[in-house]
Formats: structure tokens, sequence, C-alpha cells
């Protein structure tokens, strides 16, 4: 599964423009789906069916977007003012490189000189309007020709292993939740299974809310990334998870509280077949679950993630046993819904 997830954190798919990913998805998924659809909101909904029929009732998500830029103007120098799409820390995006549009236009994020910053100016993180984005651009005129209002810009970043057993890249929130879904689809599974790769989770969890009321189901497993804060000079009550020690299983988070009885299956599912797992030591974030959960009657809904370091950064680090573990971990919790449905 590992150069898969590679594969997906190397496309670009800001919140919004989504089609790179989504296209790549449904061509992966094209040959194991019983129906394949895009919605109006730009979410994938695959429908594979299982040795037990089903229907609608089993629902698993994950998201296909990822955070970035968008243009919002272009100056008289040929510079482009931007504001960035999803949530991303100003401090670790000055000076990486970018790609912008379908033409994949090369520049980088850019800054007024050190050496022209106040003393005050230094002990402040810049705000987003005194960023810019360099193409090379002689000038408007010369920009204009490779860049339009509204194009979205996505950091650059190959995939890369380092350590012991992790992989930094941009993206992995959430083509990690993606793989997963993608191998399954591969696979003969127990019983009646949707797929919803949702569109613009990272801009307020808004594919899902189109996902899961189109397909009404009784059960989601929301399967994502979550933040991993085992760095130095963390208080350990703030640490929340950390990568290497299994999938992340939520009782609870910023947005959702997750039925009890599927947060337990889970856990005891984890510890019956000795797979690590972990759970979130500090409520924060959010995820597709909380739309999901409120959609139509309710939903009863679980969540199971990779701890990721750097989340919503130019690059993320997450583990790769941890990745399969996740896998492991979701084919099991399919086959127990079998049994209970």
């Amino acid at each position: 599964m590992l150069e898969l997830v590679k594969e997906l954190c190397a496309l670009n798919g800001v919140s919004g423009a989504e089609e790179e990913v989504r296209d790549f998805i449904r061509a992966k998924a094209a040959p194991y789906a019983d129906s394949i659809r895009t919605d109006a909101l730009g979410n994938l909904i695959v429908y594979k069916k299982g040795k037990k029929p089903t229907g609608n009732k089993v629902l698993l998500a994950a998201h296909m977007d990822e955070v970035g830029g968008i243009v919002t103007k272009i100056t008289d120098e040929g510079f482009l003012k931007f504001d960035f799409v999803g949530g991303v820390d100003r401090r670790v995006a000055i000076g990486k490189p970018v790609v912008l549009g379908e033409k994949k236009v090369p520049g980088i994020i850019g800054l007024k000189a050190i050496h022209l910053v106040s003393r005050e100016e230094e002990k402040k993180v810049p705000k987003t309007d005194s960023l810019y984005i360099d193409i090379g651009a002689k000038d408007k005129e010369a920009a204009e020709q490779l860049v339009e209002l509204g194009t979205y810009g996505a950091f650059v970043g190959a995939p890369e292993e380092f350590g012991t057993g992790l992989l930094k890249a941009k993206a992995i929130d959430d083509r990690v939740g993606c793989a997963v879904m993608l191998e399954l689809l591969k696979e003969d599974l127990p019983l009646d299974v949707t797929f919803a790769f949702t569109a613009q989770e990272e801009v307020g969890t808004r594919g899902a809310f189109g996902a899961a009321f189109s397909v009404t189901p009784e059960v989601a497993l929301v399967l994502e990334t979550t933040t991993a804060a085992d760095l130095p000079g963390v208080e350990d009550h703030r640490k929340v998870c950390a990568p290497g020690k299994g999938p992340v299983i939520s009782y609870m988070d910023g947005g959702t509280i997750y039925d009890r009885e599927l947060f337990e299956t889970l856990r005891d599912l984890a510890e019956d077949n000795h797979i690590p797992w972990q759970t979130k030591e500090y409520i924060a974030g959010g995820n597709d679950a909380r739309t999901i959960q409120r959609s139509k009657k309710g939903v009863r809904v679980a969540a199971m993630s990779a701890a990721v370091r750097y989340l919503h950064a130019p690059a993320s680090v997450g583990s790769t046993a941890d990745f399969a573990d996740m896998l492991r971990l979701t084919r099991l919790f399919l086959d127990r819904m079998a049994e209970s449905c």
C-alpha cells in the first residue's frame, strides 16, 4: 500500500480543485466498482457489493482534498497576492515552492527580505496579506499570461521514506485514508460497502454533507489523519498521539462525540488481533464524521486515523506501519459489521 500512498500524495488536489486526485482514484476504482459516480460537490461515490447483501448500510469515507492557496491579485510588478485554502500555518509556508493551476506554473512563497524588516516586525508572525508568490514574471502582463485570479496553488514535495519506517510528504492528510479504501476495493468484501472519497473537507467538511445525504448510511467509518504532537517542548498532556504507536481510535474530538459501541468494537478488534492502537490524549480537531453524523436522521460514526506530525504543512510525517495497520483494522471492522447486519 505504501507505493499507492506515495502516488496519491504526489498529486495536487487543493479543496475545490480535486480533479487530478479524483480522476486518479476513479481510474483505480472503476475495475472493482459495481457503480461509481461524481456528485455536484465533487465527491466520488463508489459502491461495491459484498458477500452479504446489505445495501447502503455501511459507508467508508476519506477526503481527497489538501490545503493550499488561491490567487487573489496580480501586482503591477508581476507578483501574486493570495489567500490560503484551509488551515495553513503561515510560519511554515514562507520560502516554500508551489505550483499553480493545471499548467503547474512554478512559484515560491515570498516575504520582505529580513534586512528590511523592523525590530517590531521580527517579533510577529507575518500576516497573509504581507506574503506573495513569485513566479518570475517581469510585470503584471507577463504574469497574466501564466496565471489568472482564482488559480489554485499546491505545495511541492516528492514523497520520501526516511528514518525508521517514516514517510514525509505533502497531503498525507488524507491520501492515506484514500489509499486504504482503494486497497479494500480490490478485495472480496464481506458485505456491501459504499466508499465516499470526499471533497472540500479542509474548508469545513463540505463535501461529506452531500455524500452522506445521498448515501444515507446507518454506520460510517471515517479514515483520516490526526495531529501528532510528540515533539520537544510540548507538555505531556497536550501530545495528543504519536506516529508508530498504531491507528488512532477516537472517542471524541472537536467536532464529534463518536458512537461508543463502534469505538469499543474497533478497540476490541485491535487488541484481540494484536494490532497496536492509541487514542487521543487531548480533545482537538475534527473531520468529516461531524457532518456525516448529523445527516438526515443521524448516522452512527467512528473514526480511525494515522497520527501525523506537521499536519497541513508543506511536508508532513507519518508511520508506514500505522498506514498498514489502518488497512488491517478496517478489514476486521467490515467483517464485524457483516456479522452484525
